[in-house]
């Protein structure tokens, strides 16, 4: 943009968080996935949830994301809730006009100016061809591989391509007479937030992976979104359960716990294969089941790869909008050292 188009160019957006309003923009979108929901952001108690609009003609690209305050600062940041979020459109990514994409980037710079936000950090959804629109501000980064499994092959192509020694022993985990069913009761979801809370102890997980039975029972009970919590008996022990999440075509195990006394067994394995038995009969397309923690290629990247050889590049959005502001928050924080985390004065 031109100095000249730039001072007649006046920015167009608004910023939503109306329940309403959200929900019609997504619905307009050409796709939408759970993360990008009023009510998901809603349950991430990190900030405040809104919706910048950006709206040119009959083309619109609305952006979600948690406004956060920053300890003994001035400034706010931007980030998106846990998932895979990033801006949807009505319009596919690749078709927008290099002068919407510019407009665009102009009046979401403003907006953050108004704000004194200093950076904005998003993942973004594997499943949604979002570079077009970020390569143009700031750009996308790779976070690794993400896995996940075609549920439109017959399920019998689908196990074939399983580990063999995996696809054995969910084949012995079958013959134990599990029970498999839909939690319909509190006391199933107090349970399974034991269990799940347990598991987070276990592997000694950062204070952000704990939830509360509030959170859970808020994720089942809403109507953005389809939400179920599955679970596996022992008779009458739970030794596994899985909150299942299914929009748009794509279906995932959100998030997942084994009971200490049957970690031994792996019925995760089990409830992953029924997952995508229930994803068929649901007429999903896709069953994301993830990457690894940060994007590694850990232990958990490595389970899922065994259910699947589809893979994802997972990619993260990192943006500056005041430079300035963002090394001063650096300096202010002390931090020495820079580790690739973003934002850098969060790393403390």
């Amino acid at each position: 943009m031109s100095c000249l188009e730039n001072f007649l160019f006046q920015p167009k957006y608004q910023v939503i968080t109306d329940a309403q309003r959200w929900a019609w923009y997504m619905q307009q979108s050409v796709v939408y996935d759970v993360y990008h929901t009023l009510h998901y952001h809603i349950l991430d108690k990190r900030g405040e949830p809104i919706l910048f609009v950006y709206e040119e003609g009959n083309t619109f690209i609305a952006l979600p994301l948690l406004k956060r305050g920053i300890e003994q600062a001035s400034f706010c940041d931007l980030t998106s809730s846990y998932g895979y979020t990033g801006p949807v459109s009505n319009k596919k990514f690749d078709q927008l006009s290099d002068s919407l994409i510019s407009n665009f980037k102009y009046s979401f710079a403003d907006f953050m100016q108004h704000s004194r936000a200093v950076s904005v950090f998003s993942r973004l959804n594997p499943f949604i061809n979002q570079s077009p629109l970020l390569d143009k501000l700031g750009g996308v980064r790779s976070n690794g591989r993400t896995v996940y499994i075609d549920l439109t092959q017959s399920l019998e192509e689908q196990r074939s391509r399983y580990d063999k020694r995996l696809l054995r022993q969910i084949r012995q985990l079958r013959k134990r007479n599990y029970l498999i069913k839909y939690a319909d009761t509190e006391e199933e979801i107090r349970s399974f937030t034991r269990m799940y809370n347990q598991n987070m102890l276990r592997l000694h997980a950062g204070q952000h992976y704990f939830y509360n039975e509030e959170y859970f029972s808020a994720l089942l009970d809403n109507s953005e979104f389809n939400c179920k919590l599955m679970l596996v008996y022992d008779g009458e022990q739970m030794i596994c359960g899985a909150i299942v999440m299914w929009l748009a075509g794509i279906i995932r195990n959100h998030l997942s716990a084994t009971s200490e006394s049957h970690i031994c067994f792996s019925p995760s394995k089990l409830l992953t294969d029924e997952i995508s038995v229930m994803g068929r009969d649901l007429g999903m397309k896709f069953f994301h089941l993830g990457g690894g923690v940060g994007g590694r290629e850990d232990t958990l990247f490595q389970f899922k790869r065994l259910f699947s050889d589809l893979l994802l590049t997972d990619q993260i959005w990192c943006y500056i909008g005041d430079e300035p502001g963002y090394n001063q928050l650096v300096q202010q924080k002390n931090v020495k050292e820079d580790k690739g985390y973003f934002p850098l004065y969060r790393n403390v």
